[in-house]
């Protein structure tokens, strides 16, 4: 039973880290496009926002799971 646990939980870290992984690469796209947009367009402004949102809510879940002391 435990090891059908740990295996489940590694499956779902490997989840989160990916998800993780393509969360800070949207955000850091975002903020690329954010500093060469010469007008101050709020709908940029918003998806980068959100990108980071997104990314440190996981940032946080991760946390919350010891994802890096395995």
């Amino acid at each position: 039973m435990f090891g059908r646990k740990r295996k489940l939980k590694k499956e779902f870290d490997e989840q989160l880290r990916s998800l993780m992984l393509e969360t800070k690469e949207e955000w850091e796209n975002a903020r690329e496009i954010e500093r060469y947009v010469n007008d101050y367009d709020q709908e940029i402004i918003a998806h980068r926002k959100i990108a980071e949102s997104k990314h440190f809510y996981l940032f946080k879940e991760a946390k919350v799971r010891r994802l890096g002391r395995d």
